[in-house]
């Protein structure tokens, strides 16, 4: 049960979205065609194979995560008084506790930058004691994993078992890759017959509520007091409906008001401070487009080697540990820099647009309440 539950959850997690999985029964009696599905889905949204192959590889221990990837900010603009909902009071969070939880994951932040620090700092100490020793010159220096396979030779043993053990499965992908084709026309054959099966099932539910409902329901003795409650359900459902229209109407009314006196406050302020205020908006929505618009092949995701780079110019830092004769793509540290500066720059925007529309939204608060002064820290 543990295992089905924490798979449906993992697929609602990554988007799966066909409700015929989640009513899957928790004994796992049924369902095979549900997850053969499900896996294919995966197969293709997520590269799970390929993910699996990053994960398994042998680590040489000099890799670091680098991201100066941008993310999807335009999905973030809207107002934050437009997407919160409202709560009631017995609804919402403590204040203090989220400022625990946020000086929480701040200190716990600052122990993992400390450890990536100190990994730095011996990781060069290996690099340049063993400087000019590799024979590949492009390199130069020994990893991690060959520095400790000096000191212990004992340990190659272990090492070569998971080199032939990521080399087969190297082997099994390339075999999957020609048979890929195979597999995606057999699962067009599935997805056809389950349509069909569904339309099948669709026509008889549909013959048995056309034929067999009247008769079963003249039948039943407790049928006249189940349409009751589902004539009263419906009549219930028609006056939410009602209430629902006329609370959007007066809603929509009070924004047409408060737009209309928006409109007479800006034409009452100066005109050359406001048109000011526009065009600094205007430029910072501009240099977030020429960001999001720039050329991504210099953006890095992912995993990278380190390479000591001072006594050898021509070392090359590759992607994934992957270091060969010719000179690959490399970036160095300065143009990571700068590109987490531009990113720190738009977050920093952002934030300050986001701390804005909630001042706002705080002082309209403030002024609906009697008695009460609002000063800001």
């Amino acid at each position: 049960d543990n295992q089905i539950r924490f798979v449906k959850s993992a697929l609602w997690y990554h988007g799966y979205g066909r409700p015929e999985l989640y009513r899957l029964p928790s004994d796992g009696s049924a369902g095979s065609r549900e997850l053969l599905l499900a896996f294919s889905w995966l197969l293709h949204r997520i590269s799970l194979l390929e993910q699996l192959l990053a994960r398994n590889r042998v680590k040489t221990g000099d890799e670091t995560s680098v991201c100066t990837c941008e993310d999807a900010l335009p999905n973030s603009q809207k107002s934050t008084t437009e997407m919160a909902p409202e709560y009631g009071l017995e609804d919402r969070i403590d204040v203090r506790y989220l400022q625990w939880l946020n000086g929480r994951l701040r200190y716990q932040w600052r122990g993992l930058h400390a450890q990536q620090q100190e990994q730095c700092k011996l990781l060069h100490k290996i690099h340049l004691f063993t400087s000019g020793s590799h024979m590949d010159q492009i390199l130069g220096h020994f990893s991690v994993t060959e520095t400790d396979l000096v000191r212990q030779p004992e340990n190659y043993t272990q090492l070569l078992e998971l080199l032939e053990s990521e080399t087969m499965q190297l082997e099994a992908f390339l075999e999957w890759k020609q048979l890929e084709p195979v597999y995606w026309q057999w699962m067009e054959t599935v997805l056809d017959n389950m349509a069909e099966e569904g339309n099948m099932c669709e026509s008889r539910d549909a013959h048995v509520e056309k034929s067999g409902l009247p008769k079963a329901i003249s039948s039943c003795p407790w049928a006249d007091g189940l349409t009751g409650q589902i004539e009263r359900l419906s009549r219930d459902l028609m006056n939410l409906h009602d209430q629902l229209h006329k609370l959007v109407t007066r809603r929509k009314a009070a924004w047409c008001e408060k737009v209309k006196t928006r409109e007479e406050e800006l034409q009452k302020e100066d005109f050359s401070a406001a048109a000011r205020k526009i065009q600094g908006s205007v430029e910072l929505k501009l240099l977030d487009l020429t960001s999001l618009c720039a050329p991504k092949n210099k953006k890095m995701h992912g995993s990278c080697r380190l390479v000591f780079r001072s006594r050898h110019p021509a070392g090359k830092t590759g992607f994934d540990g992957c270091v060969s004769k010719e000179p690959v793509a490399a970036v160095g540290a300065a143009e990571v820099i700068g590109d987490l500066r531009l990113r720190e720059a738009s977050l920093r925007r952002e934030l300050r647009r986001l701390q804005e529309e909630c001042w706002q939204r705080l002082d309209e608060i403030a002024e609906g309440m009697d008695g009460v002064i609002c000063v800001p820290p």
